[in-house]
């Protein structure tokens, strides 16, 4: 008997429409598409992770070798960048060469064209490099990427800080304490007032539109009942922040160099190393053939007393002070202990006049005292008043291209129309009476002002 199984032949599907089987292939599809998804999420967030660890690495560093440099070698700065980020980097998750010496690149910022330039000798921008690459043996490697060939990712970050000057600072009235301007006064666009404490304000002030009135909270602004509408443009004006006070931080040991006559804060028109001790009988300044003049007063000075183009020092030991005579004194430095009076009819102009007293008025005018060469903004003239103490002009005070730090009060009575350009900024507080015009000269004949770089990020 033949057993019949034509139809078992008939029942089984051909191998190419066979599809037993199937359901493995397609997990194998869909676990590739897990691993590479998976591996997208786990790979690239670790990576991005990494990213914004070097990137945070980089901005510390960048800030802290420009910061280093305003008063340290290139190669000084470095190594205070890399030792700061060191930890912040540990080797064996980022490698030996994720920041090195040479990513550190100081030079120039072009703000107009937001470009870099590298330049050894700067000190105004740094640019910092960090990277994880192949070529550094230190790209980011790939956990489940890696199953399908994409082993690493490289990761590169930079960041570039520069110095600037707040504006306040060049032109302007700032204090850590409060600021207080009386009534009937007016502002020029680009003059600022700033207190890191607040702004106190009476009526009839006007605000040109430019001007800015700081504070780091303007609800506490003190003016009185309608002080808007009685303070002309003040609304416009008012911005909200504080300020380090940089340069009063460093005022002590700017005025301790003048007696060394160490160049590095010394101004243009005067020469480094070498001093001269002022003597009442003594008259370095006197033209030949020219008898010495008689002075006013037994502890006082006059033009002629003070060694032209040089570091003047007078010594009092604390206990008393000296008066500046009428007359033009032009082209010296002053570095002294005594207290300082200004008597009327006193012009200064290129002049650097320093004072270690601590006293409250250790600068005094009771009128007539002109700080500056009054000419229109036009370069040179300009003068410096610094002070451990503060200082106070009783009445009639003309400033033009003028600076006075103080690290007690400031307090002056200007004369109406007499203030062009002028940088009081006080660690006190700086009272401003009534009835002055406060012109700006955007930056022109402060050249010669004392100044201290802040810093910021601009990449």
């Amino acid at each position: 008997m033949m057993l019949n199984t034509s139809h078992k032949h008939q029942d089984r599907p051909h191998w190419t429409t066979d599809e037993d089987g199937s359901a493995t292939i397609l997990s194998l599809f869909f676990l590739l598409i897990c691993l590479v998804m998976g591996g997208i999420a786990i790979d690239f967030n670790k990576a991005m992770s990494e990213r914004t660890r070097l990137q945070v690495a980089a901005d510390a560093a960048a800030h802290a070798a420009l910061y280093t440099r305003e008063t340290k070698t290139t190669g000084e700065a470095r190594q205070v960048a890399l030792d700061t980020v060191a930890s912040m980097l540990p080797e064996n998750k980022f490698g030996r060469s994720a920041l090195t010496s040479a990513d550190i690149i100081f030079g120039k910022w072009d703000p107009e064209t937001q470009t870099f330039t590298a330049n050894e000798g700067s000190r105004s921008a740094v640019k910092v490099s960090a990277q994880m690459v192949e070529d550094r043996n230190n790209a980011s490697r790939n956990i489940l990427l890696r199953m399908i060939g994409f082993d690493t990712f490289n990761i590169g970050v930079d960041s570039i800080y520069t110095t600037y000057y707040p504006g306040c600072f060049t032109e302007g009235f700032v204090s850590e304490q409060i600021v207080d301007i009386q009534s009937n006064n007016s502002f020029t666009d680009g003059f600022c007032i700033h207190s890191n404490t607040y702004v106190s304000l009476n009526q009839n002030n006007y605000f040109e539109p430019g001007t800015v009135v700081s504070m780091p909270n303007i609800n506490d602004l003190d003016i009185p009942e309608s002080g808007f509408k009685l303070n002309e443009g003040l609304g416009t004006a008012l911005r909200e922040g504080k300020y380090r006070m940089r340069l009063l931080s460093k005022l002590p040991g700017i005025i301790d160099s003048f007696w060394g006559a160490e160049q590095d804060h010394l101004p243009p028109y005067v020469d480094h190393g070498y001093a001269y001790n002022i003597e009442f009988d003594q008259f370095p300044g006197l033209p030949l053939n020219e008898e010495p003049p008689k002075k006013k007063y037994t502890m006082s000075v006059i033009p002629y007393h003070f060694a032209p183009n040089a570091v003047n020092r007078k010594y009092c030991f604390g206990k008393s002070s000296i008066t500046l005579e009428a007359g033009l004194y032009s082209s010296f430095l002053l570095i002294t202990d005594c207290k300082v009076n200004f008597a009327n009819g006193v012009v200064l102009e290129d002049v650097v006049i320093a004072t270690t007293s601590e006293d409250i008025s250790s600068f005094y005018s009771g009128q007539g005292l002109q700080l500056g060469r009054d000419d229109n903004c036009a370069e040179g003239g300009g003068v410096t008043l610094m002070t451990l103490g503060g200082f106070k002009a009783a009445a009639s005070l003309s400033a033009f291209n003028a600076q006075i730090l103080a690290m007690k009060d400031i307090e002056f009575a200007a004369k109406a129309d007499g203030v062009v350009g002028a940088s009081f900024v006080s660690n006190g507080r700086i009272d401003g009476t009534s009835n002055m015009s406060m012109g700006y000269c955007k930056n022109r004949g402060m050249e010669n002002a004392f100044r201290a770089p802040y810093f910021r990020m601009v990449k």
